[in-house]
């Protein structure tokens, strides 16, 4: 049976995702060149190929494709994916694509599984809005999934070699050790994730007032509490925290480092969580 082209490249994009994971999974630990040179191309591939799915499925639907889970999980799963690609030419990052991937191929598998296939949004959702709040939105909490991806690898190397350190007479001999000095230093590995969220949390705030905007126009008030609303203001908060309490030499790096872990896992609440468990004016699926 012959797959639509739209549902085709959908497919390219997590046979993608998953064997680029795979690979540079794979060279996170080994570091062998010839598993970076087959991850990058399978990790632009997956993403060109999530780009081009929704330009082909607004052009054979002529319906927005972000106005459900399926659509901006796919956009959601693209934009980590560009933003890594980005920061990963710039900075020489390609060590950590297989946990972006991976994120990516999961996020993705979920949104495939909430494809319905066409129908016309419900009226609030008719808007030009559409076309300027959810891109935004999705985009912040994509820069957010690379900066939770770089906390996780500066915590794991923090607690790994404090571990090391602290037991091992001559960690210098230590494999575990040789490797972990393979990664970037931790206070490079603040800076990844401090600039990833320099990105997401201006996004975020464009996209709360855009957001207000379009509440406006849907339901006559800017604000009203709304559960998703209200956790993605909670999100903002905890975004805007980060960026103060770094600057303060006690609090970056370490405890920054949680702050951003707890500020994705409120991303994906109040992305997720609120959509579908929680009904509300929010309560589209999108």
């Amino acid at each position: 049976m012959r797959l639509p082209p739209d549902e085709l490249l959908i497919a390219i994009a997590l046979g993608a995702y998953v064997l680029g994971a795979v690979a540079l999974m794979f060279y996170f630990f080994a570091r062998a060149e010839v598993l970076r040179k087959i991850g990058i191309p399978l990790a632009i591939l997956g993403c060109a190929a999530q780009f081009a799915q929704l330009a082909v499925r607004f052009e054979l639907t002529h319906v927005w494709p972000l106005l459900n889970l399926y659509g901006s999980l796919s956009l959601f799963s693209a934009m980590s994916v560009a933003i890594y690609i980005g920061f990963a030419f710039r900075y020489r990052l390609w060590f950590a694509g297989g946990f972006v991937l991976a994120l990516a191929a999961i996020f993705l598998a979920y949104g495939v599984t909430w494809y319905e296939g066409t129908m016309p949004p419900v009226p609030s959702l008719q808007s030009y809005w559409a076309k300027i709040h959810v891109p935004i939105v999705v985009s912040s909490y994509a820069a957010f999934l690379v900066a939770f991806v770089f906390s996780c690898i500066y915590l794991l190397k923090f607690y790994l070699e404090r571990r090391l350190h602290g037991v091992a007479p001559d960690p210098a001999t230590s494999p575990v050790e040789r490797w972990l000095n393979a990664l970037p230093s931790l206070a490079q590995l603040d800076v990844i994730v401090y600039r990833a969220i320099a990105i997401g949390l201006p996004l975020i705030s464009i996209g709360i007032i855009t957001g207000a905007m379009w509440a406006k126009e849907a339901w006559g008030a800017y604000w009203q509490w709304d559960p998703k609303e209200t956790a993605a203001l909670f999100s903002w908060i905890v975004y805007l925290a980060y960026m103060h309490l770094h600057t303060r030499h006690a609090w970056r790096g370490l405890r920054t480092s949680w702050v951003s872990v707890v500020g994705f896992i409120s991303i994906i609440f109040c992305y997720l969580g609120v959509n579908i468990w929680i009904s509300g004016l929010h309560s589209y699926k999108v």
